[in-house]
């Protein structure tokens, strides 16, 4: 038999924050953040397309919430977290006129452009909006490790960040709706790149016998030190326009770089990481620039 519950009011526990919240969208993010909303004491109703994923929420205490509608009206703080920004335009589809005077928090994945525009189709029907992005796994919330960016209205921020505490760290990127999901792509970037690059130093040491388990050490080491230090420095320089190379010379990098494909060609790694990097110093240095500082490479990404 598919679960089907009635909206069951939740009573707040003595000494539980004041805001009821709805989450839209079950899936394993949606889970997650509806359980660290459970785990803090906060009343929690929630809804997914398909009714049996509430069964665990709803044996922990949540609210379920059988309709759409019934969901988006149940509380004047709504956390979205669903497919895309058209499955959430779906969901709410119909129920326009129930939204003034309520905010929305959507951490559904998508593009700064889509944001904004939902941000301005949120405004026409006086819902308070704010977009996020969650830098964490599901599993992750709630935890130490947990930072969730949050964009656009100011005073939706604020009246809900104790609300969105117990997700993680919230932080605050200011008015445009699509900085955090530019600052989203922008870091899994950066995240894909860095685990890719220890992948292949991995696969390089472990070609002579070193475990990964022996080389990370010294990798978290370097990249903690070293790189941080690199990224911090370089960020002036960016900003600057200018890209002094006293640290080291996008000459020397390309010598190094040249050890590094070597190394790989020797023990038969896939090297278009490697070559990718070389080839934009290259490029740099082919236009005069290999007296300047690897910074100088955000001009050739940005060509």
């Amino acid at each position: 038999m598919p679960y089907t519950p009635a909206l069951v009011p939740v009573a707040v526990p003595a000494g539980a924050c004041a805001d009821p919240v709805t989450v839209l969208g079950l899936g394993a993010m949606g889970t997650a953040l509806a359980g660290a909303l459970l785990d803090a004491g906060r009343a929690t109703t929630v809804w997914n397309r398909t009714p049996a994923k509430a069964g665990p929420l709803v044996a922990r205490g949540a609210a379920h919430a059988a309709t759409a509608e019934e969901a988006v009206t149940a509380n004047e703080l709504i956390v979205a977290c669903v497919l895309d920004y058209a499955a959430l335009r779906a969901v709410l589809a119909g129920r326009e006129g129930a939204l003034a005077g309520r905010t929305l928090v959507n951490l559904t994945s998508g593009s700064p452009e889509e944001a904004r525009e939902f941000a301005g189709w949120a405004a026409a029907h006086g819902l308070g909006y704010l977009d996020g992005a969650v830098m964490i796994t599901p599993p992750g919330i709630g935890g130490p490790d947990a930072m969730l960016l949050y964009s656009g209205e100011a005073g939706a921020f604020a009246r809900y960040r104790d609300a969105l505490t117990v997700f993680g760290d919230p932080v605050d990127l200011g008015r445009d709706p699509g900085a955090a999901s530019l600052y989203d792509v922008a870091l899994l970037g950066l995240m894909w790149s860095s685990l890719s690059g220890w992948l292949h130093g991995a696969a390089l040491v472990g070609a002579d016998g070193v475990t990964a388990t022996d080389f990370t050490p010294v990798a978290n080491r370097w990249l903690a030190g070293a790189v941080t230090g690199f990224v911090s420095r370089y960020a002036a320089q960016v900003d600057a326009g200018s890209y002094p190379g006293d640290d080291a010379s996008l000459d020397v990098h390309r010598a190094a770089m040249a050890h590094l494909l070597h190394a790989g060609r020797a023990r038969g790694l896939d090297t278009a990481l490697p070559a990718l990097l070389a080839d934009q110093v290259d490029r740099a240095i082919a236009a005069g620039h290999g007296a300047d500082s690897y910074a100088r490479l955000v001009e050739v990404i940005g060509e």
